[in-house]
């Protein structure tokens, strides 16, 4: 009687599929240029020109956001009825607007399946964004980035000046014509606790224009390398890290060597960047007083919040040190031989070996090192 064997089969990775559906994404794959491709001038002008992409970034992080990001409109859409993902564009700009919250004048003139639940108070174009709890407390601090702002200024303006695009699934919207944006919101998601941080903003015209200045900024340079990088590269910016067109911004880059050098052509570049980094120093020498002052200050003051910031402290407890006498004790119940000059580290590894617990006592008059948290005071309920 024969058998017959089966080789296992290879090992494939769930991401292969996440990262090929995340390919075919419109975003992905769209040459227009979008609100969310405005966070770096010489990225935009990549995007205009056609160039060819020649770097393909881990996405893992970022297609995990788009799912919860995902998740998260879809259930808002069931739940309250608000308009989500809705794409607007003209002849340079296209994007995605993630929600958008209708007045009740405004929600009245669609069909009744597709009104708000509750209308707001004015129109209001909403961006969710998901970040780490590495970044948390910056973001609650200082809230959007320049580059998230002019992204919403962007998707707003196109609204107020052209309305919802003529695209099949929403062309009701589309005959909405333009819409009068007064607010715009940002919704930040901590995706490690889930944390919700909200902030408004009313729509400002001169603002928008401003964004509107630079994509005309961008359009109008002759190539790509006529616009400035806006992130300080590979290697220093996340954001260059995982840009398709990398390869391109940073060429040349000898083997082994920060992307960075080329950016020095001459000794008039490397004075200017010593200059830079003594400017650094002197910064960074005069945050370390301000800090150590403020520290020692504090050092007697309870946990609390106290005007913009939450004062917490950690550590200053009683420090433990391994009990010999106990140790020599345990050793002696279990029929251990026990040293003639007890070695603590030998006694310990003995223990552990034997799957014992290593007893413990607080150390006389000695604490764990004591630790500031200052993290911006969260609005009271």
């Amino acid at each position: 009687m024969s058998t017959q064997s089966f080789a296992p089969p290879a090992s494939v990775s769930i991401w292969d599929a996440a990262h090929a559906a995340d390919a075919r994404r419109p975003r992905s794959r769209q040459r227009q240029l979008g609100a969310s491709d405005t966070i770096c001038s010489r990225r935009a002008g990549y995007i205009l020109h056609g160039v060819e992409r020649t770097h393909s970034p881990d996405m893992r992080a970022a297609i995990l956001g788009t799912y919860i990001h995902q998740g998260l409109l879809e259930d808002a859409r069931r739940e309250y009825g608000w308009l989500v993902e809705r794409t607007v564009t003209d002849e340079v700009l296209r994007g995605h607007i993630d929600i958008v919250q209708l007045d009740a004048a405004t929600a009245a003139r669609l069909p009744k399946r597709h009104r708000p639940v509750q209308p707001a108070d004015v129109v209001t174009v909403e961006d969710v964004k998901t970040k780490s709890g590495r970044i948390w407390d910056r973001v609650v601090r200082y809230g959007p980035t320049a580059a998230e702002m002019r992204q919403v200024l962007l998707y707003a303006d196109l609204l107020r000046t052209v309305g919802f695009a003529d695209v099949p699934g929403q062309r009701y919207l589309h005959r909405l014509g333009p819409i009068d944006v007064q607010h715009i919101r940002f919704r930040f998601v901590c995706r490690d606790t889930g944390e919700e941080h909200v902030q408004e903003f009313a729509f400002d015209p001169w603002l928008a224009t401003e964004a509107r200045w630079w994509v005309d900024r961008v359009l109008e340079a002759p190539t790509p390398e006529d616009l400035p990088r806006d992130h300080d590269g590979p290697g220093l910016s996340v954001i260059c890290d995982n840009c398709a067109f990398r390869g391109t911004c940073w060429p040349g880059v000898p083997p082994g060597m920060p992307a960075q050098t080329i950016l020095v052509h001459d000794d008039a570049d490397r004075a200017q960047a010593l200059a830079d980094y003594v400017r650094g120093h002197e910064m960074y020498r005069e945050g370390k007083r301000l800090k150590e002052k403020a520290r020692a200050m504090l050092a007697d003051s309870p946990e609390g919040r106290y005007g913009d910031n939450e004062l917490g402290w950690s550590g200053g407890n009683p420090k433990q040190e391994v009990d010999v006498a106990a140790m020599v004790e345990q050793f002696e119940d279990a029929d251990l031989v026990v040293p003639m000059l007890p070695d603590a580290e030998a006694m310990v590894e003995v223990l552990r070996r034997a799957g014992m617990t290593v007893p413990m006592r607080k150390a006389a008059g000695q604490r764990t090192p004591r630790s500031i948290k200052v993290s911006p005071a969260r609005p009271t309920a």
